[in-house]
């Protein structure tokens, strides 16, 4: 009975993180096509990519008239802390043969944390199917949502919509920000790093040199 209350538990931590977190595809389809992107670009981004950080710097950097190869180091660069995170979920999930390249898929870092909050490895396991398909079938719809009402608006930027992407990344990133002061501190230094670059490097580029604050922290 314990073991079923739990997982129930798990199903519903998961529901409720997904549903709020994938409404969030909505302000990404709108930032893609403000940047430039079409509808069908913005939405293979969502159905391939699937790391929402990752793809709003992807797109914020085209949009600020970065180079794609640029913008791509940029988005790869902030994906490679889903790496960690599977490092850690093997030992949790422990799926093996094709089912792993569909949990690689899900390791987000919302899918990692409710699994990570779970008491129980089934529990576990059940927060991570669960987060990871809801957000993934919101994200989409609503990346697509999103995409398609900003592509009828003719130019997006009249209605302030080149903002949403960085406010929603901004929305993303601040519950962390506010918990750990160290953070914080590492996001101010990089925020002030990328602004002294910006003169001098072309767009997309002091994002990059920006992650030297990350690189000295993580050597450290």
């Amino acid at each position: 009975m314990e073991q079923t209350t739990t997982r129930s538990a798990a199903i519903r931590d998961g529901l409720g993180v997904g549903l709020a977190v994938g409404l969030s595809g909505v302000a990404f389809g709108a930032a893609a096509v403000t940047a430039g992107l079409d509808v069908t670009q913005a939405c293979v981004l969502s159905l391939l990519a699937f790391t929402g950080a990752s793809q709003f710097a992807l797109v914020g950097a085209i949009g600020a008239g970065g180079d794609l190869l640029a913008a791509a180091a940029g988005s790869l660069l902030l994906g490679t802390r889903n790496t960690l995170y599977g490092l850690r979920m093997a030992d949790v999930l422990q799926v093996r043969g094709a089912r792993r390249l569909a949990a690689a898929q899900g390791v987000i870092d919302e899918s990692t944390a409710v699994a990570l909050a779970q008491p129980t490895p089934e529990a576990a396991r059940a927060g991570f199917t669960t987060t990871f398909a809801t957000i993934y079938v919101m994200w989409n719809l609503t990346t697509l949502a999103g995409a398609l009402g900003t592509s009828f608006l003719g130019d997006p930027g009249v209605f302030g919509l080149d903002v949403v992407g960085p406010a929603t990344f901004l929305a993303i990133l601040w519950p962390r920000l506010k918990a750990d002061p160290r953070l914080r501190a590492l996001a101010l230094t990089g925020a002030f790093i990328a602004l002294a670059t910006t003169p001098f490097l072309p767009p997309g580029v002091p994002v990059l040199v920006s992650a030297v604050a990350v690189l000295v922290v993580m050597v450290r």
